[in-house]
């Protein structure tokens, strides 16, 4: 599996996203940034993000996945200048 792939698998089930992925050989850090997580809790909003390559992560394909999600607003904060 590629980074475009896990990019797409999470972008097709949060089109409301913006969602960066890092990573190779089945070990993979998403960066996902999505309004829908306002007032969410990190677990809630990790099981979100999950939920969108549950069959990549049950076939194997997907071996390891951590989650950086975030809303829009929490990003500025952390990254002002971007």
């Amino acid at each position: 599996m590629t980074p475009e792939q896990v990019h797409a698998l999470i972008a097709n089930g949060l089109p409301d996203a913006q969602v960066t992925v890092s990573g190779q050989e089945g070990h993979f850090e998403a960066l996902v940034i999505c309004k829908s997580f306002a007032g969410l809790s990190r677990l809630k909003r990790e099981q979100k993000v999950n939920a969108t390559v549950k069959e990549a992560i049950t076939s194997g394909t997907l071996h390891a996945l951590s989650i950086r999600p975030m809303t829009p607003e929490e990003w500025a904060q952390k990254h002002p200048d971007t």
